[in-house]
Parts: structure tokens; sequence; C-alpha cells
């Protein structure tokens, strides 16, 4: 199946950190990527993703407003395969 790309709009970017908005329309993607440095997810949106990794497929519930964090070297695909927009804010920590 070919998924469009999600959406990224970087909003600040310097030095320490870069903050991207993150758009997925229904069945979009961000493409299979590694994180080179620590980040914290902000979820703009309520709903649920499914994550692609090297140990396989998963389903993450996120809600609004609630945060989570990852460390550098995570590797994975995000996909929105559900049938509304979902939005979350990507803070990279340099």
């Amino acid at each position: 199946m070919i998924r469009r790309t999600a959406i990224a709009t970087v909003q600040i970017e310097n030095e320490r950190v870069r903050v991207t908005e993150w758009r997925f329309a229904p069945g979009s993607q961000t493409g299979w990527h590694v994180h080179p440095t620590d980040y914290v997810v902000v979820p703009m949106s309520t709903g649920e993703l499914l994550l692609e990794s090297a140990d396989g497929t998963s389903r993450n519930q996120l809600v609004a407003g609630v945060s989570y964090t990852r460390v550098a070297g995570s590797e994975h695909n995000v996909i929105n395969d559900a049938e509304t927009e979902f939005v979350f804010v990507e803070i990279e920590l340099k």
C-alpha cells in the first residue's frame, strides 16, 4: 500500500531544540526514520497511531496534552490508519 506522507511543519529551530508540528491525514505516515536525539511528543489529538518498528507493529493510544518521551536512536514509521486527522508536536532536544 502506498501512503501519503504526513505534513511536518518546523515551528522553531535553533542550536538547542527543533519543534515540529506533525499533521497526519487519514492513511498518512512519517516514513521510516531514526531519531538522532532524545525527543518529547505532545499529542494535540486523542486517538490511536500505528507504530512499525524492527520488532513488529504496535498501536499507541495517545491523549491530547499527555506527553511522552523517547531516547535517541528510536527507529520507526508512524502511521495514522484512522479515519480522522491526528496531530502532535515533536520537540527534539539537540
